[in-house]
């Protein structure tokens, strides 16, 4: 991922509703943050962040945000590893190689 880089998924539920989750890449972000809005959530990390966790072995980008009423928000963004075995109907085009995958 690079800066400005976008990741999102729908996930679409009875009666048309649907619900968006969106991993954004920015260099104006100080700190992973997470936002709410119009049926999407959105999660915003630093682009040195997304670049070393999209080009290493780290698994995961964790962070708390501090809410507005002072509440914590635990943030955890963690890759998606292709599976070990094969599962009917699963799209793995875009996942992270299983780290365990015999080659």
């Amino acid at each position: 991922m690079h800066a400005d880089a976008l990741v999102r998924g729908r996930v679409r539920f009875a009666g048309g509703h649907t619900f968006d989750y969106i991993l954004e890449s920015s260099p104006a972000t100080v700190k992973p943050e997470a936002h709410i809005s119009n049926n999407a959530l959105t999660v915003r990390v630093p682009e040195n962040e997304i670049l070393q966790w999209s080009t290493t072995e780290q698994v995961s980008i964790s962070a708390e945000q501090i809410l507005d009423d002072g509440d914590l928000l635990k943030i955890l963004v963690e890759k998606d590893f292709a599976c070990l075995a094969p599962r009917d109907g699963e799209d793995e085009s875009d996942m992270f190689p299983n780290p365990t995958q015999e080659d």
